[in-house]
């Protein structure tokens, strides 16, 4: 089904800002959609950057990112495979959400998760001084360099929740993690963003606990986490009005 319009604001979103069309011309879409993916991939890797540069480690990534980084660890794979295997998974549970297997759809999160994992791992090795241009982000050894990392952590909380806005209503292909959201958003929360984001948490929080008990560690969860959990779905909302607010939803569909 459509999403269908609601009479007040909610999350973000009002009844004007939702459509069965398309405004966008397909040039205007991709150029949206290369920019929100890489704000997107650049501040999920500076969540997890910075908890790791911050020893003892109290810092933690964002949601997903930290789920994800914990399981793959413990499968033993590689950021790119991580994020490139649980959003095929993430994508199968859409298609049971929306009560159909639209493979065009599936297509298109799969289309999002290559440069998406390819980007993330691109930006883990700029930070972490792989690439000859910069030695990467040293280990935090002052309270003004904890203070730097913390505030870097929310700035890529927030940039993550900005990227979500942005190519959500673009809504040319999405990740698997933030169609999940959207679906959720608009068929079973009435545009509620922050409603919607706790509840697509669910997923990630079970891959957390699988890495726990295969790994018995712990990390990339903590300040930083938190304030995702209760902050991200928020800023998207937020971000649905101030950045590029005249950029409506495009062609909202969350299945039959």
């Amino acid at each position: 089904m459509r999403a269908e319009a609601v009479s007040h604001f909610n999350g973000g979103v009002q009844s004007k800002d939702l459509g069965s069309g398309r405004t966008l011309s397909m040039s205007q879409s991709l150029a949206f959609f290369a920019l929100s993916i890489v704000i997107n991939s650049a501040g999920n890797v500076l969540t997890l950057v910075t908890s790791a540069k911050i020893r003892p480690s109290f810092l933690g990534a964002a949601y997903w990112s930290a789920a994800e980084a914990n399981l793959g660890t413990a499968l033993h794979w590689n950021l790119f495979w991580a994020f490139l295997i649980l959003g095929f998974l993430t994508a199968a549970l859409n298609a049971v959400l929306i009560h159909h297997w639209d493979w065009k759809r599936i297509a298109g999160n799969m289309a999002f998760m290559v440069p998406f994992s390819a980007l993330i791992q691109i930006f883990a090795d700029f930070f972490n001084g792989k690439y000859a241009v910069f030695s990467g982000l040293p280990v935090a050894h002052s309270t003004g360099m904890v203070a730097l990392y913390v505030a870097l952590n929310f700035l890529g909380v927030a940039l993550i929740g900005i990227a979500i806005s942005i190519y959500q209503r673009v809504n040319l292909v999405l990740h698997p993690a933030d169609d999940l959201m959207q679906i959720l958003r608009f068929r079973y929360f009435k545009g509620n963003a922050a409603r919607a984001m706790w509840a697509s948490y669910i997923p990630p929080t079970i891959m957390a606990i699988i890495a726990v008990v295969m790994t018995q560690t712990f990390v990339n969860f903590g300040v930083g986490t938190i304030f995702a959990f209760l902050a991200q779905g928020g800023i998207t909302g937020i971000a649905d009005h101030v950045v590029f607010p005249k950029l409506k939803h495009q062609q909202v569909d969350v299945g039959k």
